[in-house]
């Protein structure tokens, strides 16, 4: 009987990969040898999926955006009109994350208009950061599609890296810094001429927007008529993206067809 025992429980120290040292009360099994060692959840190491932001390399998927990358690349004010799904807001925050990476500035301006678009920010939780914090989100997410989240932060902790709604950019001077301004349709003229005198020396300005689809009262908005104006200046670049250009769903260019 203890020869039968024996042999038994030396059959299931081999089936299961034991070496001698076993528990028979042990609720989980141990994996058999072969399967040891570099095992992983997430597959084999050499295959195991790489970071995007290392991988990627920006290239224009259309003449307007091949446009918009070679005004940025030469110009230090840019206005990116478009509809939306243009790529405007990706490609300069695209851009911005190449300069700091490159060493051309030493920090990455982030600005958007906290503007309420048929709801009230009042009955977010949390103080006036926390109610803010989903107004600035498409901003984040565009950065962490270029930057690690590990990275992204630490570059924010080092202030590399600053996301501010348009109220707070008021009476600074941005030198050596590449400066994104995002949904400028929901600025007054006013606050554009603010942000576009913040531009100093050494920096990069980029602003981005459909005049056609502001959150503001109609006639408010100041982002067709600071266009406009800057359209026969030489030294600033005004590019007008369409619906040709618009790189998500094919039915985005068909709704805002109709729309």
């Amino acid at each position: 009987m203890e020869a039968l025992m024996t042999k038994r429980a030396l059959k299931r120290m081999v089936r299961e990969g034991a070496d001698g040292r076993y528990d028979d009360d042990a609720k989980v099994r141990r994996l058999p040898v072969e399967h040891r060692g570099g095992w992983s959840p997430l597959g084999d190491a050499d295959n195991a999926p790489r970071d995007q932001s290392y991988i990627k390399t920006i290239k224009p998927k259309s003449p307007g955006q091949a446009q918009l990358m070679e005004a940025m690349d030469s110009k230090n004010l840019v206005m990116a009109l478009g509809p939306a799904g243009t790529g405007k807001t990706y490609l300069a925050i695209a851009k911005a994350v190449e300069a700091l990476e490159a060493g051309r500035v030493n920090r990455i301006v982030l600005s958007r208009p906290a503007v309420e678009a048929g709801e009230s920010i009042g009955y977010l939780p949390g103080d006036m950061e926390d109610k803010l914090a989903p107004y600035l989100r498409p901003l984040y997410d565009a950065l962490t599609d270029r930057l690690s989240v590990k990275r992204m932060r630490a570059l924010m902790a080092e202030g590399a890296i600053e996301i501010a709604p348009v109220g707070f950019m008021r009476g600074r001077t941005l030198n050596n810094a590449f400066v994104v301004i995002d949904e400028a349709q929901n600025c007054t003229y006013m606050q554009l001429k603010m942000l576009l005198t913040r531009l100093g020396w050494h920096s990069t300005m980029v602003v981005t927007g459909d005049p056609n689809q502001s959150d503001l009262l109609p006639g408010i908005s100041g982002l067709g008529d600071v266009a406009d104006r800057f359209e026969a200046m030489s030294n600033i670049a005004v590019v007008r993206l369409e619906d040709r250009d618009i790189v998500r769903h094919p039915l985005v260019a068909e709704m805002l067809g109709v729309l």
